[in-house]
């Protein structure tokens, strides 16, 4: 199977690629499945109809318009049947603080899958360098395993950890500190084996000029080691050209490592493939 479970489409403020010409690429390419996983971050991101509107560049910095986003994936599922599978899903930036938001907006809509991401900490978002500003790379890190293990012990709906070693796209693109975090790393991936969570292989470092997957081999290997078999994989789209990238080539890799199976999900539970 050829399938992309994590795709951003205009419903995410830094995407502007329409859904449904998500799913006439996705199509053309052979992709047999697709889950949308658009981005949701509160403690930084209001929702629609917030009068507590955030700008980027005079461009509104918004949560996903939800009754729109689950209509309009309902009305495509419907339209192409038979052509391609579509999964509802989110991608949900959560901090400590946040955590009740999402309990309810995972209470009010049905959702296939859930990625759980650490985008920011504090309300200091990664990607303005606002959390990393005075800190070494070694408390970047700490810090940021520290918060990914708060939170998935406190939230539990959830599928798989998103690009579980996000810092490396921040703080050093040619050195992931696994020595360093191995500690944190075993007790975050121990909590999720235990609990039928997985994490996901994120194909997304080749632009981002990371050197070696997300995550890195070593997180990988210890994952299976541990025991872990629940992966998905995903090229974490935002525009045409990402559709797809590198998933057969990572679904090599993974078996390389010792993997056998790749998971899909529906009504938040996984489903096996062979690789």
């Amino acid at each position: 199977m050829f399938v992309d479970y994590h795709i951003h489409t205009e419903y995410s403020d830094d995407s502007d690629h329409l859904m449904e010409d998500v799913v006439k690429d996705s199509i053309a390419i052979g992709l047999k499945e697709i889950c949308f996983t658009d981005h949701v971050d509160y403690g930084v991101k209001p929702d629609h109809g917030d009068p507590a509107m955030r700008y980027y560049k005079g461009i509104p910095v918004l949560n996903v318009d939800y009754p729109n986003y689950f209509k309009d994936i309902a009305m495509l599922q419907e339209k192409y049947k038979g052509q391609i599978i579509i999964k509802k899903g989110l991608e949900f930036g959560i901090q400590s603080h946040t955590i009740h938001k999402f309990q309810k907006l995972f209470d009010e809509y049905p959702m296939d899958f859930v990625l759980l991401s650490i985008h920011q900490i504090e309300d200091k978002e990664f990607w303005l360098n606002m959390y990393q500003e005075g800190k070494t790379i070694e408390a970047c890190y700490d810090g940021y395993y520290d918060e990914m293990y708060n939170v998935i012990t406190k939230y539990k709906d959830f599928s798989c950890l998103a690009h579980m070693d996000l810092m490396r796209r921040y703080v050093d693109d040619d050195a992931d500190y696994f020595e360093h975090s191995y500690p944190k790393i075993k007790k975050i991936l121990k909590y999720l084996i235990e609990n039928n969570k997985g994490i996901e292989v994120n194909t997304s470092h080749v632009r981002y000029g990371i050197k070696g997957i997300t995550p890195s081999i070593e997180i990988l290997k210890l994952y299976k080691k541990l025991g872990g078999t629940i992966i998905t994989i995903g090229s974490d789209s935002h525009k045409k050209e990402h559709l797809g990238f590198l998933i057969n080539e990572s679904k090599d890799l993974l078996k390389s490592l010792g993997y056998t199976k790749f998971c899909t999900f529906d009504n938040m539970k996984p489903i096996f493939h062979d690789i």
